[in-house]
């Protein structure tokens, strides 16, 4: 039976909730520099998240909103330059201290590192973006709280496509049993399960009504002490918060399981 070796952590939604509030936000006001006449409203990105990763939000909105962009010859660079732009604004967003980690984010992540639990990131985001949420939240760098980083376009297929964890996979030169992901959203959960990784969902507002079927555990949050998680599907959180423990017993759980399927 595997050991739990390695946590895989996603990053929006997952580590911090960036995206109302810090992605959404530098969207509109890299619109107005741009002089566009757009504004993502909240339940309008909503829709939007409906695939992963900026540039891709933004054809899917010129696909179906600004149908006359189209027409550019420069249409792939000009959406580039203008993520790139967004993206910018975003980490200034997340310097400012303006989008805290969610509950129990840091308590977890120091608590894999003093067991001696490899930790990596599997996300869509760009890695100055992460690299700013960490700076803002921790003491350390990201790549002292990282082993792996697998961040924006370094596979072609985002999420749900499970390239970026076979990729991340790699790099720990591990097998997909021995660890475990942590996401927020459905096609998050289909990308790590599709790579064969046991997956706890962490909802948020956007995710909270998504099915997630084939999920370890899908839990409000991963909790404080004196400020419980709540469980809402999946094997039972059996105590206040998600801790290293209850990932431990969850893996078992899981790890037993999936050897009776095979005899």
């Amino acid at each position: 039976m595997s050991q739990l070796q390695a946590v895989i952590f996603d990053v929006d939604g997952t580590l911090a909730e960036t995206e109302l509030a810090g992605h959404r936000v530098a969207f509109n006001r890299a619109f107005k520099e741009f002089g566009l006449d757009w504004h993502w409203s909240a339940a309008l990105y909503g829709e939007l998240l409906a695939v992963t990763g900026g540039k891709e939000r933004i054809r899917l909105y010129v696909e179906t909103y600004a149908k006359q962009m189209l027409g550019r010859a420069d249409l792939d660079a000009w959406v580039a330059s203008l993520h790139q732009r967004k993206s910018e604004i975003y980490s200034e967003l997340v310097l400012s201290g303006a989008i805290p980690l969610r509950p129990g984010v840091a308590r977890l992540i120091q608590e894999l590192r003093t067991a001696g639990i490899r930790i990596a990131i599997a996300t869509t985001t760009t890695p100055a973006g992460l690299r700013s949420l960490i700076m803002a939240n921790f003491k350390d760098d990201m790549d002292m709280l990282f082993e792996v980083i697998g961040a924006g376009d370094i596979v072609a297929a985002k999420k749900p496509a499970p390239d970026i964890y076979q990729w991340v996979l790699g790099r720990l030169n591990l097998p997909p049993e021995a660890c475990l992901a942590v996401e927020d959203s459905y096609p998050g959960l289909t990308a790590a399960r599709a790579a064969g990784i046991p997956t706890l969902v962490t909802v948020n507002a956007y995710t909270a009504n998504q099915k997630f079927e084939g999920a370890l555990s899908v839990v409000s949050d991963l909790g404080e002490p004196n400020v419980p998680a709540n469980p809402i599907a999946g094997l039972p959180l059996t105590q206040e918060c998600v801790d290293l423990n209850q990932l431990r017993t969850w893996h078992r759980l899981y790890s037993e399981t999936s050897q009776r399927a095979v005899l």
